[in-house]
Order: C-alpha cells, then structure tokens, then sequence
C-alpha cells in the first residue's frame, strides 16, 4: 500500500516539519542562553544578524526552490517527500553536526545561545511560509 497526500497537506506537513525543527533549535538556545546571559544587548544583535542571513540567504531560497516542485506534483506524494534527496542529506548532515557540537562542547555557549537563536528564527519563519503556502492556495492546491 502507497501512502499518498495531496499537494496541500505536503506544504502542511513541510510547514510543520520546519516549525518543530525551529521550536526545538529555539529551545536550545533559550536554554543556553539564560545560562550565560552577560551581554544580552549584544547577543540580541548577533541573533538578529544570523536571522537575518540564514532567512535571506538559505531558507528563503529553500522554500522557493520546495513550493515550486511542490506545486509541480501530479497527483499524490509520499508525505515526506517535501525535500528532494539533496535536501534530506542536508538537514541530517546539520541535525549530525549540532549533535557533535553540542555533545563534545566545540563552540562555547555564548555563541550556542546567539547562533541558536537566530537560526530558530529563521527556521520558525520558513515553516510559517509554507503553512501559509498551504492554507491561502487552497483551489490549485487541492486538485489532484
């Protein structure tokens, strides 16, 4: 049995995948960041920046280049089929690379917080994109 969804469920499950992600980073970050919590005007700055240039410069781009293969679908997808192969080899590569970051202490907290921060942001934001992708293209989007 193939599972399926349509193309707007895909942009749903997308929307939420990337808000987990981004909840989950954010969570990190708040939680280093009280722990080391001198220089909050400065780290809001710093947090603010790598918003800023990961919303712009990647995750910006990222939900371009998935809506537009998205709504190129004919028919059903499998429901993780959002990201291409390139995309899911990406973000496990980052997932891996936080865990080995964190786990043998490599960056100091300071910038855990601040880095943190500003990434979950951008990653928030992105998944907002496609939930709202989602829900304001209903007509096309609910064809098969």
């Amino acid at each position: 049995m193939k599972i399926g969804v349509n193309k707007r469920t895909l942009l749903f499950i997308a929307g939420s995948v990337w808000l987990i992600a981004g909840v989950n980073i954010l969570r990190i970050g708040i939680i280093t960041w009280l722990s080391d919590s001198q220089y909050w005007l400065f780290k809001v700055v710093e947090a603010t920046t790598i918003f800023l240039l990961f919303f712009i410069l990647v995750f910006k781009k990222l939900f371009d280049k998935h809506t537009k293969r998205i709504e190129q679908k004919k028919g059903k997808s499998h429901p993780l089929s959002f990201f291409d192969k390139k995309g899911w080899l990406i973000m496990g590569f980052m997932i891996l690379l936080g865990i080995v970051i964190r786990r043998f202490q490599l960056l100091p907290n300071s910038f855990i917080a601040v880095f943190y921060t500003g990434l979950s942001s951008a990653l928030i934001i992105t998944g907002l994109l496609f939930l709202r992708q989602g829900w304001m293209n209903k007509s096309y989007l609910l064809a098969k």
